[in-house]
């Protein structure tokens, strides 16, 4: 019986991949490809379509299920692609039901749903870290997103059901979680007493004194939370690594994206972190070309790179999607967004470089991926020069940095 899980786009995908995986398993289905779309860009999309042709090339005997929020939002062009036997929407992937053999396509209104089921998770394939979902869905209308009409509105996993899947993560092994959501630091808003995000990492991290490391995923730089902030400078078990959702760094552009931070917002957020977390280091998602960004408000969010030391980026030129009001919005050439684009993950370079000389020297903890391979406590990558066993976590000397990590022995 084989089960195969291709997942685009977020850690959530991840983490739903694996729920998809054992109701795949527990419904006996056999030769089975479970494509997890990702609807953030066109590029994510256009790779899903790709992968789904060659699947019914290379795998002609294959059921294949196309599910995630590319096909929540337009299942009559996904389901109409040679090969593809059954789409599921993003309700439905997570019910069981839907799993039966010989099993309808099914994709109902997202937008209606109201709770997030919790699922038992105790193995995610061939990795050394673990995702734990705590938040679904995103109630913001960025003008150029439209994840939040694949994935409906924001509601959070209760306290109980969290703890209960690390639990279980834990006693199968895994030594780093990873917490996250579309929007997680919305947490609690549907919730009774309404606890933020930091207030479950709390009682998480209190609750679980077994567990070495956790992390988080995505944050918005508008909502981290007075208890979030103490955890930031009191835990160690909280890693020192935090990925912002910053997008620009013109408040033009900003406002135009309908974002709810300015750039000196983003600022503040790093340098307070800093202040409490010596040491820390950023990632961020930032989108080059946005419709009506001239050349000086690129140059602004360029300059953001350097001033908030933003180690690690996401970068993605912009892409038009459907439905959106920024699609209608004066658009920027194809040939500057990519050249843009390209402008800021030099400069990303130029400041992980820095990030990475800085270790040099110095001891780290890193949870081993592969033999040779894994990230440290800052997230970055480290090749190791002694061998470790997968899914340990190990101290070494930083040695070197060779432009794509570190080197440690």
């Amino acid at each position: 019986m084989t089960i195969e899980v291709l997942s685009f786009g977020c850690r959530l995908n991840t983490y739903e991949g694996e729920v998809m995986r054992g109701h795949a398993r527990t419904a006996g289905l056999s030769d089975t490809v479970i494509v997890n779309t990702c609807a953030v860009t066109a590029e994510a999309e256009r790779q899903a379509r790709q992968a789904i042709r060659r699947l019914g090339r290379e795998k002609p005997e294959a059921t294949i299920v196309v599910t995630g929020c590319a096909a929540q939002i337009d299942p009559a062009g996904w389901g109409a692609i040679p090969g593809v036997a059954r789409v599921l929407g993003n309700t439905e992937k997570l019910d069981a039901a839907h799993w039966a053999p010989g099993a309808p396509s099914a994709v109902s209104d997202i937008m209606a749903a109201r709770e997030t089921a919790a699922h038992l998770v105790t193995e995610f394939a061939g990795r050394a870290r673990a995702f734990v979902q705590v938040q679904q869905g995103c109630d913001h209308r960025c003008t150029f997103c439209v994840i939040p009409f694949g994935r409906g509105p924001s509601r959070s996993v209760p306290l109980g059901a969290i703890l209960g899947q690390c639990r279980s993560l834990i006693a199968s092994g895994y030594q780093e979680i990873v917490l996250t959501g579309v929007d997680i630091t919305s947490y609690g808003g549907d919730l009774p007493g309404r606890p933020p995000l930091g207030q479950i990492v709390r009682r998480l991290l209190a609750l679980l004194p077994e567990l070495p490391r956790l992390r988080l995923s995505s944050l918005d730089p508008c909502e981290i939370d007075e208890d979030l902030w103490r955890l930031i400078a009191e835990e160690p078990r909280l890693m020192p690594h935090l990925h912002l959702s910053i997008q620009a760094g013109s408040d033009l552009i900003l406002k135009r994206m309908k974002r709810r931070h300015l750039r000196a917002d983003v600022l503040a957020v790093t340098r307070r972190a800093r202040d409490l977390r010596p040491g820390i280091a950023f990632g961020a998602d930032l989108i080059a070309g946005f419709p009506t960004e001239t050349d000086a408000a690129f140059d602004e969010t360029l300059a953001l790179v350097e001033e908030a030391d933003l180690t690690m980026l996401h970068v993605f030129p912009y892409s038009e999607r459907a439905g959106t009001p920024a699609a209608r919005m004066p658009s920027v050439p194809k040939a500057a967004r990519r050249e843009r684009a390209a402008r800021l993950r030099a400069a990303g370079a130029v400041v992980a470089s820095r990030f990475d000389a800085a270790r040099l020297g110095g001891s780290v903890r890193v949870l081993a991926e592969t033999e040779t391979r894994g990230h440290c406590e800052h997230f970055r990558p480290v090749r190791l020069g002694v061998p470790a066993m997968p899914g340990a976590i190990v101290s070494a000397t930083v040695t070197g940095a060779d432009g794509l990590g570190l080197l440690a022995t």
